[in-house]
């Protein structure tokens, strides 16, 4: 005759207390014992993917906490509940990722955006740690594109003690954010709090200009097989993605086209205080994300909790960011 089904866990339950109070019976305690120390490092930060024929390596450099503060376009009480939705802790400013994105074509190793290496404090600056870790050196590197000039993507361009960080590669600038970044011109007029900006810009790609490495472009040029242009500025005058194709898969690197996935993806018209062009940024950003959805676009943000790829999600008038699953890396996908 089959037992209830309750007598049969109280029984399991019982055996289970019996076999623990045993084990402790047995088990010596020393009052001497050291404590298991706890280790405090995290993994290295990077993550690859395949697309197509390419490889896409995404490189973490580390952190900042933005103050919530510095979103524009909602209020206060909106900007909250969308963190709070996400379960995000913002107290002490909301934790706010710096990526780069390392691009194996097979025949070239293309690096888009460098990070901020020194210029913003000590939770950044490890984008060539993790490049090395990641099985590269930044001497294979044969070109540097940048987004925009903005020293957390262009500082990493450089050593600490000033020299080219990627002593082979030609870096590429699109022309309209040189034309803003590296004039001094431009410099001299800008307002003072604004002025370290540009010192940063201009000291990055100083040795690349110095031994003619540095390029700049316009937006229709075609700098590599597999590689598009796509300009998207606001954020900052020449600001530019790169949409990556190999194999009817694409990648865009939209650098910085969202700084709060928690709040931009379903407030589009929301902006960051760092946007020089506060309208054009809000149309680039509802441009991109309508056509990232419409075409089912992998995509990669400077500024998306790392490693910053995942998919974008209509949802009627607002968008959802639906992230990259960890996994080994597939190429039948």
């Amino acid at each position: 005759m089959a037992l209830p089904l309750s007598l049969v866990r109280q029984t399991l339950r019982a055996a289970a207390v019996i076999s623990c109070t045993a084990l402790t019976a047995l088990t010596p305690l020393s009052a001497s014992a050291a404590p298991v120390a706890k280790q405090q490092t995290q993994v290295p930060g990077y993550y690859r993917m395949a697309l197509g024929d390419f490889e896409v390596t995404a490189l973490y450099d580390g952190y900042i906490d933005l103050d919530n503060k510095l979103l524009k376009g909602a209020s206060a009480e909106d900007v909250q509940s969308l963190l709070t939705k996400m379960f995000i802790d913002s107290s002490n400013g909301v934790q706010t990722a710096v990526n780069a994105y390392l691009i194996n074509t097979g025949t070239q190793l293309l690096l888009i955006d460098t990070g901020a290496a020194q210029c913003f404090g000590p939770t950044l600056g490890v984008v060539q740690s993790n490049l090395k870790a990641s099985g590269y050196s930044p001497e294979q590197v044969d070109s540097v594109l940048l987004t925009h000039l903005h020293p957390d993507h262009a500082c990493g361009l450089l050593t600490t003690d000033g020299k080219a960080a990627y002593p082979n590669a030609t870096v590429y600038v699109p022309q309209t954010e040189a034309d803003y970044w590296l004039s001094p011109e431009t410099a001299s007029q800008a307002p003072e709090a604004s002025r370290g900006m540009f010192t940063m810009s201009q000291q990055s790609v100083a040795p690349y200009a110095a031994q003619q490495r540095l390029k700049r472009y316009s937006p229709d040029s075609q700098l590599f097989a597999g590689l598009s242009v796509v300009p998207s500025n606001g954020h900052t005058p020449g600001h530019s993605s790169y949409l990556l194709s190999s194999k009817n898969q694409s990648l865009l690197v939209w650098g910085d086209i969202v700084h709060s996935h928690a709040v931009q993806f379903a407030k589009p018209e929301v902006v960051i205080e760092f946007d020089s062009d506060q309208a054009k940024a809000v149309e680039t950003r509802k441009k991109l994300f309508a056509e990232a959805a419409r075409d089912k676009l992998w995509v990669a943000g400077a500024h998306m909790p790392f490693p910053g790829i995942g998919h974008v999600r209509s949802e009627g008038s607002a968008y959802a960011w639906v992230p990259v699953e960890f996994g080994p890396i597939r190429s039948d996908r």
